[in-house]
């Protein structure tokens, strides 16, 4: 039985009636009754033990009952069991409970903080998407279906509800940036509410198909972007994304070596420095090397982005390539050696070499010129200037100079850098500096004044002393477009009279320049060549010739003449006279002519071209026709007589026959008929 049931025992005797009874319970009398029944209850766990009865009558008593053993449990106690994986629960999840009996006789009631849950009474309590309301303590408690018996509550599973999803932390092991590829670093997504999260890892937004809550990166350029995740549980759990991390991956750097000192090509006893450096990040140490090997000489400092190698003095046993790597403090990263750099020491200092320009001797007052000291060993050099051996207090690799008659002398220059490094002195060269400017003088050739059309005529521009000039060429003050000095005019027109000179200059870099006298030059139109025909037309039919003559339009001078058939030379000779026939001119040529002479104008203008065959065919078709008039009037005469000396008289007979020849009408139409 069960605590708050009862029971009740009969006393039974065979025999008689009229009894008492009395009652035991483990042998010690509990009551004493005249009902042969007993009510126990509700009973306790004391109730438990032996109960026995005896019947009296007056003095009679009979002997005790045999025992009856009634037991008192407590109902079991029914087990509480959380089905669902946690029980933290966010709003929407699942929360799922089993209450275990001892049998089926036993009914469930569900309690949340010790208060009932209506209307839930089956073995599991099922909760399909959970509130912030069902947060709290559940228990359960069994119920005898028939006997009113309740058992004890059963344990209990606290369940938190949390009204929203929390979000996960993204960490790293190792918060170097930028990381180098090679490195491995370890990303954590950590929630920490709650249990049962999965993992979900994504990359620039983009899922990464990994699962865990750690994530092992061994880091290559394609790893570098934004990494987040996100954790799940369950089928309808899902946090949002947690905090991004920025993973800066990049190739290993490789270090910049440069010079720290002004010239990487130096003189014994020169200090020089190198610097290697990791441009963008910090934290490297540095490696030397000379010629491949490591190198421990010279004085070497590191900073957090830069280290330099000092050598004090140079010598030749520092002649080599230099490189430099840098190590990460603290890391696995070493960076590939730098570029070499070639260090130069040289045995001797060098001579400076002293240019000028422009190099013309001599200059005038006026000009400008410009020395130049020049060393073709290393670089960083300042310069200093000399004049006949005292010093112009003047620096700098060139020194210009605007002539006058005190910069007459020699001049050398001397190279010099740092403290300690000094050339000698370059060699001398000497200016000669005059006053006043060159004479220029223009000559024309042919020298005459007057010249003529066609004539070809040059003038010459002539400098008296130096060089490096340009000529510019003028004719009545405005410019001409040659540039040399000369100016030719190949076939002279009558527009180039005129009045013309030059002028010399030259840049140094001032312009300096002289000018010519004026030269007169006029062209007249040289005179033209005539040919005129001597030949009459009353001589056509007594000659065979035809007589010629070339005149000088325009001009009483005496002239020889020269004759050209078809172009070529036939004929020259003081006349102006020349005889064309058929022996000398078979095919009728073109003739022209022109006059000459050891005076100017030398020539004349070639006359235009006169054919002979103009005349001569006239003349042969006129002898043509009045030959053939001639003989055909003979012929015809001929003829005449002929015919009148071969022709007979007809026969009689012979013209009848003729007349019968031919049919007549009658003839013609009696014919037909038939």
């Amino acid at each position: 039985m069960y605590p708050g049931e009862s029971i009740t025992f009969t006393c039974t005797v065979d025999m008689y009636s009229g009894w008492e009874y009395e009652w035991y319970h483990n042998g010690v009398e509990q009551q004493s009754s005249s009902s042969k029944t007993i009510a126990v209850g509700p009973v306790t766990l004391d109730g438990s033990g032996r109960y026995q009865c005896l019947a009296k009558r007056g003095q009679l008593k009979t002997d005790q009952s045999d025992p009856v053993s009634l037991k008192v449990y407590d109902p079991p106690k029914p087990i509480l069991k959380l089905l669902s994986p946690w029980s933290d629960v966010y709003e929407n999840e699942v929360l799922k409970f089993s209450c275990e009996v001892s049998s089926s006789e036993w009914t469930v009631t569900w309690h949340r903080d010790q208060n009932l849950i209506a209307n839930e009474n089956g073995l599991e309590l099922n909760i399909a998407a959970a509130k912030v309301s069902d947060r709290g303590e559940y228990s359960c408690k069994a119920h005898q279906k028939h006997r009113g018996v309740s058992s004890a509550s059963s344990n209990t599973s606290t369940v938190s509800v949390y009204d929203s999803l929390p979000t996960p932390t993204l960490s790293r092991d190792l918060s170097f940036s930028p990381m180098y590829i090679g490195e491995t670093v370890k990303l954590k997504c950590t929630v920490s509410v709650s249990s049962g999260w999965s993992y979900h890892w994504y990359k620039d937004g983009n899922n990464l198909s990994k699962s865990g809550k750690e994530l092992s990166i061994n880091l290559t350029l394609s790893d570098r972007g934004k990494y987040s995740c996100k954790a799940k549980r369950g089928e309808k759990t899902s946090t949002g994304p947690s905090n991004e991390l920025q993973l800066d991956v990049r190739e290993i750097p490789v270090p910049l070596l440069s010079q720290k000192t002004q010239w990487l090509d130096v003189f014994p006893s020169e200090s020089v420095q190198l610097s290697c450096r990791m441009e963008g990040s910090s934290g490297w140490t540095f490696i030397w090397y000379k010629d491949s090997e490591e190198y421990h000489e010279g004085s070497v400092t590191n900073s957090e982005a830069e280290g330099i190698l000092s050598i004090s003095q140079a010598s030749s046993s520092h002649r080599g390539k230099y490189r430099c790597s840098g190590k990460l403090t603290g890391r696995t990263v070493s960076s590939a050696r730098s570029s070499p750099v070639e260090l130069t020491v040289y045995d001797k200092l060098p001579t400076p070499a002293l240019s000028r320009d422009p190099i013309f001797t001599p200059m005038f007052t006026g000009e400008t010129v410009k020395l130049k000291c020049t060393v073709n060993v290393s670089s960083g050099w300042s310069y200093h200037w000399y004049k006949d051996g005292n010093n112009l207090s003047s620096f700098g690799e060139e020194l210009d100079i605007s002539l006058t008659l005190s910069d007459n002398g020699g001049y050398s220059c001397e190279a010099r850098r740092g403290e300690k490094t000094s050339t000698g002195r370059s060699k001398e060269t000497q200016l000669d500096v005059r006053d006043g400017k060159p004479n220029v003088t223009l000559l024309q050739n042919p020298s005459d004044k007057l010249m003529h059309t066609g004539d070809r005529i040059s003038f010459t521009c002539h400098v008296n002393v130096s060089s490096g000039w340009k000529y510019v060429w003028y004719k009545d003050s405005n410019p001409l477009k040659s540039s040399e000095n000369f100016h030719q005019i190949a076939s002279a027109k009558t527009s180039d009279s005129g009045s013309y000179k030059c002028r010399v200059e030259r840049q140094t870099p001032t312009t300096f320049s002289s000018e010519s006298g004026d030269v007169e030059l006029k062209i007249d139109e040289r005179p033209k060549a005539n040919i005129v025909l001597l030949t009459s037309w009353s001589e056509v039919f007594s000659t065979d010739s035809l007589k010629l003559q070339c005149d000088v339009m325009g001009s009483s001078d005496s002239w020889n003449y020269t004759w050209y058939k078809e172009g070529i030379n036939v004929s020259q000779s003081p006349s102006s006279k020349y005889k064309v026939t058929p022996n000398n001119d078979p095919e009728q040529s073109s003739y022209t002519c022109e006059g000459i002479r050891n005076e100017r104008p030398l020539f004349s203008v070639r006359s235009d071209s006169y054919r002979t065959k103009n005349l001569l065919l006239k003349r042969r078709i006129l002898l043509s026709i009045s030959g053939c008039l001639f003989f055909g009037i003979i012929a015809v005469f001929i003829g005449c007589v002929t015919l009148r000396i071969c022709r007979k008289p007809v026969a009689a007979d012979d013209k009848q026959e003729e007349t019968n020849l031919f049919l007549t009408m009658a003839q013609l139409k009696d014919r037909n008929g038939r």
